[in-house]
């Protein structure tokens, strides 16, 4: 109920109607959710809940919107509903630590970002796109640890030993992947990129 909760929070009715009218938007979302589908199911599994994968949520997020990336989130997880072994039980957990949690820590941290630091090419790739990517694959991994310790399925030697330490390792392909896909799509497709704003960052 409460990830139906959180998903119901994005719905806008100007967003989805402006997605409607415009054809090449809808195939961004549908194209978003089939890469998001695609990274989702190359993961490790170390035990049962502590899987560990490339999220690259905050690339969808600056490129999208936090509202629209959270609708290629539920495509995504509902692709893998159907094609893989995700359950319907796993679902609104999987969604909730791998979607809507890194979604509103991107776009909060974008936020952050555009208020307080020089709107400039490097500054969007580097600090929105990459080192936000980073900490939000950590955090993540983190959070989701969290949960499952306050849960009381693992004990928190087990969670630092077989789980939450990888977020010292994942931070830097997360980054790295967000980064790249940013840093392609503003120099070649700017205008695909919601979050970029060509008057305030390449004239500076």
């Amino acid at each position: 109920m409460f990830t139906a909760a959180v998903f119901a929070a994005t719905l806008n009715k100007q967003t989805y109607r402006a997605l409607l009218a415009r054809p090449a938007r809808q195939t961004g979302v549908f194209a978003s959710a089939l890469c998001l589908a695609l990274f989702w199911q190359i993961q490790a599994g170390i035990l049962e809940h502590l899987n560990i994968h490339i999220l690259g949520i905050t690339a969808v997020t600056l490129i999208m919107g936090w509202r629209l990336a959270s609708l290629c989130s539920l495509i995504a997880s509902l692709l893998l509903l159907y094609f893989t072994d995700l359950s319907a039980d796993q679902l609104a957990e999987f969604l909730l630590f791998s979607a809507f949690i890194p979604i509103f820590l991107s776009y909060g941290l974008y936020l952050l970002c555009y208020q307080f630091l020089p709107r400039h090419f490097f500054v969007y790739i580097f600090v929105c796109a990459f080192l936000c990517a980073g900490f939000v694959g950590a955090a993540k991994i983190l959070i989701s640890g969290g949960y499952f310790y306050l849960l009381g399925l693992y004990d928190l030697p087990t969670l630092l030993d077989n789980y939450m330490f990888y977020a010292v390792i994942m931070w830097f392909p997360e980054a790295m992947l967000n980064g790249m896909a940013i840093t392609l799509l503003i120099t070649y497709r700017p205008h695909w990129v919601k979050t970029f704003y060509d008057q305030e960052y390449l004239n500076k």
